[in-house]
């Protein structure tokens, strides 16, 4: 069964792994632009994600991908018109990846329940009293520069320190506009302005980013970092490197993950999980993650 944003929101507690789904409803994301920017294609595999058992269905209308041109918030509405009222209606919960409080607020009156800001609202900070007035729940991610040029040469003296710090700033910003602490999550933008030691480093010390509160939601899901280290250059044929990803991850603490195939990635959560409760009733105490 699809967890309740209750649940999602008290992951980081629980210990409960939680996939949400991407679907781009765009013409140029880095893996699959193109492929669902058709809207009745689009419905078609949210309600596959749902089937296959995904708790959250992440609806985007504006690439983010390395070098992509930014999309107006009309344009982005005019592409998730169509999409996101039938999707909400599939018994699952619906998430809007746009940095702009008018979709934003578009995809709330249609049925989102989740802000998903990769600029963690510094692009519009509009966006956090739009998720106060609505008791959204708001995911704020950690990305270096803006899409256009990210990638360009990404430094850090510390990587894991200066996430940390950027997103404790934004989650006070967030709580100042009047958005509750627990209806936050926090992702370290994995690709987003990062080299691949420095995705490494974050994957590896998630410990530091639950000790923010908020449960960490990460999305290395075909990512190049994954093709670096494999030398796969075809992003859908990296599904092994993403799902090791995620479980080093969860391991680590995060407990939220992107993802674009679900099936694969909700039966490694359940084996994993299933291992875990074994070894708790071996030792005679319950497993923790």
């Amino acid at each position: 069964m699809a967890a309740s944003l209750e649940e999602i929101l008290s992951s980081h507690r629980t210990g409960r792994p939680v996939v949400m789904g991407v679907l781009n409803v765009t013409p140029d994301s880095f893996s699959d632009g193109g492929t669902f920017f058709d809207p009745a294609s689009a419905v078609a595999q949210a309600a596959r994600m749902v089937a296959e058992g995904a708790d959250i269905i992440d609806i985007g209308s504006e690439s983010t991908r390395p070098g992509s041109d930014r999309v107006g918030p009309q344009e982005q509405i005019r592409r998730i018109e169509p999409v996101l009222p039938e999707v909400s209606r599939l018994g699952v919960l619906v998430s809007i990846d746009t940095t702009r409080a008018e979709v934003a607020a578009f995809a709330l009156a249609a049925g989102a329940r989740i802000i998903n800001d990769v600029s963690a609202g510094r692009d519009d900070p509009g966006i956090f009293e739009l998720a106060a007035r609505h008791d959204a729940a708001l995911a704020l991610m950690h990305m270096l520069g803006q899409p256009k040029s990210m990638q360009a040469d990404p430094r850090y003296d510390d990587v894991v320190r200066e996430v940390c710090d950027f997103l404790a700033a934004r989650l006070a910003a967030a709580e100042a506009a009047g958005v509750r602490p627990d209806r936050c999550i926090v992702d370290p933008g994995i690709g987003f302005g990062k080299r691949l030691e420095h995705n490494l480093a974050l994957l590896a010390h998630v410990a530091a980013l639950r000790q923010l509160g908020p449960p960490v939601l990460v999305g290395p899901s075909r990512k190049r970092f994954i093709g670096e280290l494999t030398g796969e250059q075809l992003p859908a044929n990296r599904l092994g490197g993403s799902i090791a990803a995620c479980l080093a991850a969860y391991r680590a603490g995060a407990t939220i993950f992107r993802v674009h195939e679900v099936a694969p990635v909700v039966q490694a959560f359940a084996i994993t999980r299933a291992i875990d409760q074994a070894l708790g009733a071996r030792s005679g105490a319950p497993a923790e993650q």
